[in-house]
């Protein structure tokens, strides 16, 4: 199982970046995918999840209006969509999953974000003018 995020970097604030998750390894029809935030300071908490056979997705109330997850199972690929950024959306971002617990799990607050067992490397993402 290899999850690998990109797409990071610097935007201005009420800027857009798009973030890629590159599964591998495993099927995103049978397992869902989260994107995860970890500010300097702050507890990693989630940002975003699709789940597995649905497709529903959740968002933090932080972000809701504002990211769209999005997946394109034939590549299995995993995008969050980030548009009008602010300054307190800079983090590192993670994109992660585990074959137990579903990640919108965590999203909605229901379990804690170590609950995930795989998790790709992270791409920083820094919103500054």
């Amino acid at each position: 199982v290899q999850l690998q995020a990109s797409g990071g970097g610097l935007a201005q604030p009420g800027g857009s970046l798009r973030l890629s998750c590159r599964a591998s390894g495993f099927d995103l029809d049978y397992h869902g995918i989260g994107w995860f935030r970890e500010a300097p300071g702050k507890e990693r908490e989630g940002v975003s999840c699709i789940s597995s056979s649905s497709g529903s997705t959740s968002y933090a109330d932080s972000v809701q209006g504002r990211f769209t997850i999005s997946r394109d199972r034939a590549k299995n690929l995993v995008y969050l969509q980030m548009n009008s950024l602010k300054p307190e959306d800079t983090a590192v971002y993670y994109c992660a999953t585990d074959f137990e617990t579903d990640p919108c799990a965590v999203v909605r607050g229901m379990k804690r974000y170590y609950a995930m067992d795989f998790w790709g490397q992270g791409t920083q993402v820094t919103v500054s003018s």
